[in-house]
């Protein structure tokens, strides 16, 4: 008999497209319903991640954007999974280009 158990698995990201990338991997890829994955920021700055890319690049000022991005921590993403799923876990947000990963 499998362990059907739920267990945690979290990964921080440096940008808010990376942690995005890896929700669309555990939902998508790996059947992870959506609802058990989260965002968070990795600390107590703004969650838009700590450095820019694509979207949340600042954009030529000349073109009418006057703010800069405001980026700071990291991104959290956590996943409630099955036992049986953590590896699979683990492995999108490995593609994903998590920093660090962890379980438990």
């Amino acid at each position: 008999m499998s362990d059907d158990s739920t267990t945690t698995v979290s990964g921080i990201f440096t940008t808010r497209e990376d942690a995005d990338r890896a929700v669309e991997h555990l939902v998508q890829e790996f059947g992870i319903n959506r609802s058990d994955v989260f965002l968070e920021p990795a600390g107590d700055a703004n969650s838009s991640g700590a450095v820019a890319s694509g979207g949340d690049a600042e954009s030529d000022p000349k073109e009418g954007s006057l703010f800069p991005p405001k980026l700071g921590a990291q991104v959290k993403v956590t996943a409630d999974v099955a036992r049986s799923q953590v590896s699979r876990a683990q492995r999108a947000f490995a593609e994903a280009g998590a920093e660090s990963i962890g379980a438990g």
